[in-house]
């Protein structure tokens, strides 16, 4: 099987897959290349309201195919990091999967996803000190964020991989499953993301990640859509909540010029 990123959509949840078996799902130039264009498909699909990104097999990714950095190195970096950038500017949830390794370009795509869920037997690591490449800065701030400075600098000073256990408690996953209950909980809670109001979400998500020229306008999107009144009316009425308002056609992220 030729490198690929493979995906599929069910009941509202685009199920993006890294595979790569030969090389433990690292990803090549080719695929780096391929992702930010189809998350711009699915962010423009209103069919669909989450993300899950996985990898084939035992494996979430093992990096970037060293082979990509023969030529370029900062060609091959570029393609990383524009694909991670495009997974983080994702205006819906998304929720990394992860069994085995998740390393190096891995990690970035993990560390990009809204929510991270490991299985138990999972290992971490932000490898670029063993090649004596400068990890991205935008990536560096990332991870900071999730983990703190004294986890991130551990993490990228020493290139050493960190178990489940580890990861759960710095922060770098939310939950971590006993092995063969992974796909049970990831389609539990994009059930439950799914359900929820996408005007919710998509501020949450803006605010979260440091948005702070948005605040106007996302009043203004609670003010229109109708939203909350459906919410307090299905609560009242001891109903599930029919959300309208969607990401789908609109420019949610509010890209800086």
């Amino acid at each position: 099987m030729e490198p690929q990123l493979s995906h599929q959509v069910t009941d509202s949840v685009a199920t993006v897959v890294v595979r790569n078996p030969a090389k433990r799902n690292a990803m090549t130039a080719a695929m780096w290349r391929s992702l930010p264009p189809l998350l711009a498909r699915l962010a423009a699909d209103p069919a669909v309201r989450a993300l899950v990104l996985t990898g084939e097999g035992a494996t979430f990714c093992a990096g970037a195919d060293i082979a990509t950095l023969q030529g370029s190195t900062a060609e091959a970096q570029g393609l990383a990091v524009a694909a991670e950038e495009a997974l983080a500017a994702f205006p819906k949830p998304t929720l990394a999967a992860v069994r085995g390794h998740c390393v190096g370009g891995g990690a970035q795509l993990a560390a990009a996803c809204d929510l991270r869920l490991a299985e138990e037997g999972a290992l971490f690591g932000v490898t670029p000190a063993r090649l004596g490449i400068v990890y991205p800065a935008s990536s560096t701030r990332r991870l900071v964020s999730l983990v703190g400075p004294a986890t991130a600098k551990y993490l990228l000073f020493t290139a050493e991989l960190i178990d489940a256990g580890r990861a759960l408690r710095t922060g770098l996953v939310d939950e971590v499953l006993p092995e063969g209950e992974l796909d049970k909980r990831v389609a539990e809670l994009t059930r439950i993301l799914v359900s929820r109001s996408q005007l919710t979400q998509a501020a949450a998500k803006e605010f979260a990640d440091g948005r702070t020229d948005r605040d106007a306008h996302w009043a203004d999107q609670a003010l229109g859509s109708g939203d909350t009144a459906e919410g307090v009316a299905a609560f009242l009425e001891r109903r599930q909540p029919r959300f309208t308002w969607t990401t789908a056609g609109r420019s949610p992220r509010g890209r800086r010029a």
